[in-house]
């Protein structure tokens, strides 16, 4: 299984970006796909999932208003578009597909197939 994240870069505060997912070696339409972000010094948190069928959509309190998940199951694709970007969204962002059949987790240990990561910084 692999995930290939994309879409980072550098944004001024209030800025927009568009992050993507695209997997591979696995019934992609089967899963939760989930975003995370880990920033320096912190910890790995969740960001946002979205259930197989995209009818169960979830976010972190600080993102709701701001982010959106989508996914494309025919093109094996899961967006994060991020709008109204503020400096504490600065992290490096994972997508990530959960275990088994969950319908909804925040928890980075029920993920086990992680992309690389790509960089987000928002600048002040």
């Amino acid at each position: 299984v692999q995930l290939q994240a994309s879409g980072g870069g550098l944004v001024q505060a209030g800025g927009s970006l568009r992050l993507s997912c695209a997997a591979s070696g696995r019934t992609f339409s089967n899963y939760l796909m989930g975003w995370f972000r880990q920033a320096p010094g912190k910890e790995r948190e969740f960001v946002a999932a979205i259930t197989w069928s995209g009818g169960g959509i979830y976010y972190r309190d600080s993102v709701k208003g701001r982010f959106t998940v989508s996914r494309d199951n025919a093109k094996n694709t899961v967006y994060l578009q991020m709008n109204s970007l503020k400096p504490e969204d600065t992290a490096v962002y994972y997508c990530a597909t959960a275990r088994g059949y969950l319908n909804y987790s925040p928890n980075p240990q029920d993920y086990d197939y992680w992309g690389q990561g790509t960089q987000v910084t928002v600048s002040s």
